[in-house]
């Protein structure tokens, strides 16, 4: 192990103690997208013990610009991200514990995703899950590290419960349209300053040098040459729900939760179906092959098209509507194709 990780070990902050610590460790990384991608093979090099990985998507080619741990076969073969990720992750460093789940990070999943969690890393694309990820983190008391980039641009944060001010006490509530990689595209190295930052304070928390944390946001444009740094500690907010002593977690609340979303920098819905419906794989695809011949599927989804509408059916029952942004023509086509 140690002629592994020598050249970390000689780095003073860290040490041969400090990487016994991060072997112990068990970060929680929720996206496996840019941002996750990056973020997961820095720690599996840097013997991370275990690493859990949540996403709900599949490779597609538009992702090989930069989520760097994917291939052209991941994307032929629409394999879910979180078994790409695993099976590279795996080769790179067998002695890490790799947990890769295809699965949502939701009201429903969170409590079980987070258990034994020493730190969380947000690689997500939307404020709904941030904001969940936050009050679990506040609730449970796990320091987690908020992370995002469209175009040249990007910012991270750190949160400490009970020190530092929480995403809800900078935010007040969930922003409402914000950029996105669909309307203004982005550029790999934005991805790579991003993870830079939430990997080197991931591994302050992970070996305890608790003085070391940045307490900032960190805010930077490539592309303009801009880099800001934004004390907070102002914005701390007594009465915040999410993060005072008698905090109500509001975004924990089942009802918060949203059973239809239009995905991140797509034009694709996901529809979520209420709890205690399942989708009989088998029985679906023979239903659609009366309709089609344009299916394809693998041992975790199933994709069809039909008529210019393109759905895929994971076997968790979510389903994803590519083509539109409308929620009410998504769950028209749902009710009429997967559920009718």
């Amino acid at each position: 192990m140690h002629e592994r990780y020598s050249r970390q070990i000689r780095f003073t902050k860290i040490g041969s103690a400090g990487q016994g610590m991060i072997r112990r460790k068990h970060v929680l990384l929720i996206g496996a997208g840019a941002l996750g991608t990056s973020c997961a093979e820095m720690l599996v090099r840097a013997g991370i013990g275990k690493l859990t990985i949540i996403d709900r998507d599949y490779v597609e080619w538009s992702n090989l610009q930069r989520q760097q741990l994917y291939t052209e076969t991941d994307a032929e073969d629409q394999l879910p991200k979180a078994v790409a990720a695993k099976a590279r992750l795996s080769d790179l460093n067998r002695e890490v514990k790799i947990d890769a789940r295809i699965e949502e990070t939701n009201t429903m999943t969170i409590e079980e995703q987070i258990q034994d969690a020493d730190l969380i890393i947000d690689a997500t694309d939307n404020f709904e899950t941030r904001m969940l990820i936050n009050d679990a983190a506040q609730k449970w008391k796990i320091p987690w590290i908020y992370g995002a980039c469209t175009g040249s641009h990007g910012l991270t944060y750190t949160i400490l419960p009970g020190d530092t001010p929480c995403l809800a006490c900078l935010l007040g509530k969930i922003p409402s349209g914000s950029e996105t990689c669909d309307t203004v595209g982005i550029i790999s190295p934005a991805v790579q300053m991003v993870t830079a930052y939430q990997v080197a304070e991931s591994f302050k928390i992970l070996v305890e040098d608790f003085q070391a944390i940045r307490k900032q946001v960190i805010y930077f444009d490539l592309w303009n040459n801009q880099h800001t740094s934004l004390k907070v500690d102002n914005l701390k907010n007594p009465q915040c729900d999410s993060c005072c002593p008698e905090a109500a977690f509001p975004y924990l609340n089942h009802e918060s939760s949203t059973k239809t979303a239009v995905l991140c920098g797509r034009d694709t819905v996901q529809i979520r179906p209420m709890p205690g419906m399942a989708i009989d794989m088998d029985a679906l695809k023979q239903k659609l092959s009366q309709l089609t011949s344009n299916i394809r599927s693998n041992d975790y989804l199933l994709q069809v098209e039909i008529d210019d509408t393109r759905m895929v059916v994971f076997k968790d029952n979510r389903v994803l509507i590519h083509g539109t942004k409308d929620i009410n023509k998504a769950k028209t086509l749902y009710n009429r194709y997967i559920t009718g």
